[in-house]
C-alpha cells in the first residue's frame, strides 16, 4: 500500500503526518494509543462513505439507508474542514510558554510598588524538595505515630496528583471538581487505585458536590466541612503521602477511620516545615533544592532601575530566605527590597488587626522596640496588613502582588484591599507546551468539530440516525479522554475538565489580576506595558473576532515566537 493511500486511513490530521514523513512522532504516548482505538473504525467509515464528498445540504429524504449515508457524508466534510482548519494559523500563532495572561485589566505604567512572596514566587525549587517532604513525614508517621513499616516501600511519584485536587475527609477520596461543583468522572481515585464511574455517582447521589460540603475561604476542612481542596504547591507531596498511605491500608486489608489517616498526615507534614526539617536541609545544599533557571535577579534589578518600591512579604523564616536569595540573586539581596517581612502567618497577615510589627536581627532574634515606621534594611516578623498600610500609605491599585497561593497570597488582597494581584503558576508553562504540539492542535480541533456536528444533527430522532449519534458520542468520549491524559494519566490539565474550568482555574480568574509561569516573564514586557483580558465570547454571543487568518498575523507577546527572555 502507498504511503499516500496509507494516510488517508487514518483520521484527521493523523493521516497527514505520516504524509509528510512525521508518523514516528506518534508511535509512543496516548496519541498512539488513539489511533489504535480508533483506526479500525475510521477505516470502517471510509469503506462505508467512499464516493461521499458533495457539500451537504438539509437532509429530505425518506430512507434509513439514506439517511446514514448523510450523516456520514456530514461527518467526513467537517472533518475535512477541521483539517484545513489546521493549516492556518501557523505555528507563530501558538501560545508563549513565557506570556502573562490577563483575567482583568493591568496597566504597568500606574504600578509603583512591587510586592512578592518568596517559596514557588522568588525562589522556585528542584523536585528534590518534594521528595524531601514525602520521605520526611513518611518516616515521622512511622517512628513517632507507630503507622506500619511497610509504608517505606511507597515512594515519591511527582506525576500522580496535580495542584487543585478537592480531597473528601471522610470517605478518603481524591477527586477533580469544576468551577460548577461537578466532579469529573474518570478523575477519583480511592488510594492509587480509580473508583469506577458507578461508584462515584452511588456515594455522591450523582457527580454534583453541594456548596456546604466544600471547603471553606481558603480551601481548609473545618467546621464539618468534608471537601478540603489542595491548593499549594508545597501540596502536592501531602496529597500523595495520603494517597499512598490509603492505598497501603487498603491493600493490607486493614480497617480505618479516613478520617484519622487525613489528620494525622496533616500534622507530620507541618511537623517537617514547623519543626524546620525543611529548612535546614534547603540551607545545607541550596544547589541541591534551589534552581537557578530563573531570571529572579534580572527582574528585581530592572524594577529597580525603572524607580520602583518592592517589598516582602513570606511566612518563611529570615535565615531560610537569606540562605536562597544569596544563591538566586547575591549576597547583599535585602539592598533590593524597601520592605522584608518574614514569618508574616499569610492569610492571617491580611486579616488579624491585632498582631504588631517586631524587629528581628539576622539570626531570627526578637527584639521588644515599638515599631513605628518600617526601615529599608530592617527585617520585620509578623505584623498584619491594615498596620502595614498604615505605616507605607501603599494602598489601592498602585501596589501589584505576586504569590502562588491563590487563596493565601491573593484573595484577600484582591477582594478587601483593592490590590493589583499576579498569580505564579508554574504549571502553566508545561502545559502551554503541550498545547502547542500539532498532535494536540489534532485533536482539540476535531474534538470541537465532532461536537458541534453533534449539536446540530441530534435534531434526527430516528433509529438509523441515533445510531450514528452514539457512535461519534463515543469517539467524542475517545477524544475528551485523550486531552485529559495528555496533561497528566489521573487527573489531566489543572485549568480544564473535559468541557469547563476547573474549580482551580475559576479561582484564579476571580483572584489574580494576571497569572504567569514566572517571574522571569516580566521581561518580555515594557514596564509600560497595558495586560488586556480577551474577549471570549459569551455563550449567547458570535464569535465574530475568532478569525483564525487575523490570529495567523497577530503580533503579541502572547504569540510564541513574539517574545524573548533577554
Amino acid at each position: 500500500m502507498s504511503q499516500r493511500a496509507l494516510a488517508a486511513r487514518w483520521p484527521g490530521g493523523l493521516g497527514r503526518d505520516l504524509l509528510w514523513g512525521r508518523g514516528e512522532r506518534l508511535a509512543n504516548g496516548p496519541l498512539a494509543r488513539w489511533h489504535s482505538v480508533c483506526g479500525a473504525r475510521w477505516r470502517r467509515r471510509i469503506a462505508a462513505t467512499a464516493g461521499q464528498r458533495q457539500a451537504a445540504a438539509p437532509y429530505t429524504g425518506s430512507s434509513a439507508g439514506g439517511m446514514k449515508s448523510y450523516l456520514w457524508a456530514l461527518y467526513n466534510q467537517t472533518k475535512r474542514v477541521s483539517q484545513d482548519l489546521l493549516i492556518f494559523p501557523e505555528r507563530s500563532s501558538f501560545l508563549n510558554p513565557d506570556a502573562i495572561f490577563a483575567n482583568n485589566e493591568v496597566c504597568l505604567s500606574d504600578i509603583e510598588i512591587y510586592g512578592f512572596d518568596y517559596d514557588y514566587t522568588l525562589a522556585f525549587y528542584s523536585s528534590n524538595l518534594h521528595t524531601l517532604i514525602f520521605n520526611a513525614a513518611r518516616e515521622i508517621l512511622i517512628e513517632q505515630h507507630k503507622y506500619p513499616e511497610g509504608l517505606r516501600n511507597y515512594e515519591y511519584n511527582p506525576n500522580f496528583v496535580i495542584r487543585g485536587l478537592h480531597y473528601d475527609v471522610q470517605k478518603g477520596i481524591v477527586m477533580k471538581i469544576d468551577a460548577f461543583h461537578y466532579i469529573q468522572l474518570g478523575t477519583i481515585y480511592r488510594g492509587l487505585s480509580p473508583v469506577p464511574d458507578e461508584q462515584v455517582i452511588e456515594m455522591y447521589e450523582g457527580t454534583h458536590v453541594p456548596l456546604e460540603q466544600m471547603s471553606d475561604f481558603y480551601g481548609k476542612s473545618s467546621h464539618g466541612f468534608t471537601m478540603k481542596q489542595f491548593m499549594d504547591i508545597f501540596s502536592l507531596p501531602e496529597l500523595t503521602l495520603l494517597s499512598c498511605v490509603n492505598d497501603y491500608f487498603i491493600r493490607q486489608n486493614i480497617d480505618f477511620e479516613p478520617v484519622y489517616l487525613y489528620k494525622d498526615v496533616k500534622e507530620v507534614i507541618r511537623d517537617v516545615h514547623v519543626k524546620g526539617i525543611l529548612y535546614r536541609a534547603v540551607e545545607q545544599d541550596v544547589e541541591k533544592y534551589i534552581s537557578h533557571e530563573e531570571k529572579t535577579g534580572a527582574v528585581l534589578g530592572r524594577l529597580i532601575d525603572s524607580g520602583k518600591k518592592l517589598f516582602l512579604i513570606t511566612n518563611s523564616p529570615f535565615s531560610f530566605v537569606d540562605k536562597g536569595m544569596q544563591y538566586i540573586v547575591g549576597k547583599d539581596w535585602r539592598d533590593l527590597f524597601d520592605i522584608i517581612i518574614v514569618q508574616a502567618d499569610k492569610p492571617a497577615f491580611f486579616n488579624d488587626k491585632r498582631r504588631p510589627f517586631r524587629r528581628a536581627n539576622q539570626i531570627d532574634k526578637l527584639l521588644w522596640d515599638k515599631i513605628s515606621k518600617l526601615e529599608k534594611g530592617q527585617i520585620y516578623k509578623q505584623g498584619n496588613l491594615y498596620e502595614f498600610l498604615k505605616l507605607t500609605g501603599w494602598t489601592g491599585s498602585k501596589v501589584l502582588y505576586f504569590g502562588d497561593h491563590i487563596y493565601s497570597d491573593l484573595a484577600d488582597l484582591t477582594l478587601k484591599h483593592g490590590w493589583r494581584t499576579g498569580g505564579i503558576i508554574p504549571e502553566l508553562r508545561s502545559e502551554i507546551k503541550t498545547m502547542n504540539t500539532e498532535q494536540y492542535s489534532q485533536v482539540v480541533v476535531w474534538l470541537q468539530g465532532l461536537t458541534g456536528l453533534l449539536e446540530r444533527m441530534q435534531i434526527y430522532e430516528d433509529a438509523e440516525s441515533r445510531m450514528v449519534l452514539q457512535d461519534w458520542i463515543t469517539e467524542r468520549n475517545e477524544l475528551r479522554d485523550l486531552t485529559k491524559t495528555v496533561f497528566n494519566p489521573q487527573f489531566g490539565s489543572i485549568f480544564r475538565t473535559h468541557h469547563n474550568p476547573t474549580y482551580f482555574s475559576r479561582r484564579l480568574s476571580r483572584f489574580a489580576d494576571i497569572y504567569m509561569a514566572s517571574l522571569s516573564c516580566i521581561l518580555n514586557y515594557s514596564l509600560h506595558n497595558t495586560f488586556y483580558p480577551r474577549r471570549t465570547p459569551l455563550q449567547h454571543e458570535a464569535p465574530l473576532w475568532s478569525d483564525p487568518f487575523s490570529l495567523a498575523t497577530s503580533k503579541s507577546p502572547d504569540l510564541e515566537g513574539e517574545a524573548q527572555i533577554k
